[in-house]
């Protein structure tokens, strides 16, 4: 074949016959030799002729330039192939030995140990006991021995809650029955509090420049406070989020939910003459507070509709899904990005999408709320509070009519 010359398809069956006999050093000297004669553009044609990866095919033409080829009957170079079955279990026996200071967990339970140095720290204590093993070695050592590389997962309940399974059970079947009637289902939460100002915020962005922030999150330094409340209409996948400047109150979760109701929710529902409202037992819609029962009790004379509220047990809060299938999405499009005006934050915050159609509304609340309010002594007095014989703690109903 002449320099230059491309590959004749017709003859390919023959040469692909040929080179299958061939050893690896053969197959790669002789791909080599090909590529040489090609010219321009020989190692793309040899690599796709053949079906062999490029970088082979390189090393072969740099063995023939360079005159460096192994002897005859050596196939690899020294230390090519896979290592010793004896090599191998060394290994094994010196990382555990190196692995014992930096491992804890329960020495009866192989389970539940763990360690935390990296795989180029590992790599680098293997050589220092005068055993070369790089950080791919070092990770399938440790993938044989059960060691993945794991990330911590918030899902242990800090305490057991009395009739919590029952709870559970009683919010599943209200909520069905209410998405059966055409009733909202609304899950209402609080996000942590953000300062506005240049603040660090976890996460990374795309950028030209780095982007620099304050070395301390004083809030003395900040120029507001972002308070944010959800609620979550699970059936619609649409998160109602409003950004408060003030504090995070019983009455400030009855305006966000006035609103929505106002200018979203009715039109989803239209006919609805009830509404449920899934809660966690604390915070500004607390189980606790009369002050938040009667909020919601002028708030339903005012929308003239019947809600009933079912609050999520003690250390449940998690379970929420306006923590795992709203706040997640918000908190995602956040990241790394400087609060430097409550604009920006509603501007990210309505780019919080997702490919299941999740879409976020957004309203900036600029009232100002007063902290340690109490409920009025006719509310006390009247109490209009219909208590589910299940629970009553958790679970009760205002304006039943």
């Amino acid at each position: 074949m002449k320099k230059g010359e491309t590959f004749n398809i017709d003859s390919k069956p023959l040469f692909l016959c040929f080179f299958r006999h061939l050893s690896e050093k053969d197959r790669r000297l002789f791909c080599g030799l090909e590529a040489v004669r090609l010219g321009a553009h020989g190692v793309d044609q040899v690599s796709a002729f053949y079906q062999i990866h490029p970088h082979t095919v390189r090393s072969g033409k740099a063995e023939l330039l360079s005159g460096n080829l192994l002897p005859s009957g050596q196939v690899r170079r020294p230390g090519g192939g896979r290592k010793k079955n004896a090599i191998m279990i060394n290994l094994v026996s010196v990382l555990m030995v190196i692995l014992h200071p930096y491992s804890a967990g329960s020495p009866m339970d192989d389970g539940s140990r763990w360690t935390n140095p990296s795989w180029t720290r590992i790599s680098e204590l293997l050589k220092a006991k005068g055993l070369d093993a790089g950080r791919y070695v070092v990770k399938n050592l440790m993938k044989q021995l059960g060691y993945v590389r794991r990330k911590m997962v918030k899902c242990k309940t800090m305490a057991q809650v009395d009739f919590r399974n029952e709870q559970f059970e009683y919010i599943k079947k209200i909520t069905s029955e209410f998405i059966f009637k055409g009733f909202p289902v609304l899950r209402m939460d609080s996000n942590k509090k953000e300062l506005i100002g240049n603040f660090y915020r976890d996460g990374h962005l795309l950028t030209h420049e780095q982007i620099d922030a304050f070395d301390h999150d004083f809030k003395s330094f900040a120029d507001g406070t972002v308070v944010t409340h959800g609620i979550y209409d699970l059936y619609q996948n649409i998160c109602y989020l409003t950004i408060g400047q003030s504090s995070d109150t019983a009455e400030f979760m009855c305006d966000n939910l006035r609103y929505y109701r106002k200018n979203y929710i009715r039109y989803h529902y239209p006919f609805a003459g009830k509404m449920l409202l899934l809660c966690h037992g604390g915070g500004s819609n607390s189980c606790r507070y009369h002050v938040v029962k009667e909020a919601l009790h002028h708030l339903s004379i005012e929308l003239d509709m019947e809600i009933v509220v079912a609050h999520y047990p003690a250390y449940c809060s998690k379970w929420n899904p306006v923590e795992h299938k709203a706040f997640c999405h918000i908190t995602r499009a956040w990241q790394g990005i400087v609060f430097d005006s409550f604009q920006t934050v509603e501007k990210i915050a309505k780019m919080a999408t997702t490919k299941t159609g999740f879409s976020v509304k957004v309203w900036q609340n600029k009232k100002e709320y007063k902290t340690g309010e109490k409920a009025s002594e006719e509310f006390l007095t009247k109490y209009p509070v219909k208590f589910n014989d299940l629970r009553p703690q958790w679970n009760y109903a205002l304006n039943t009519g």
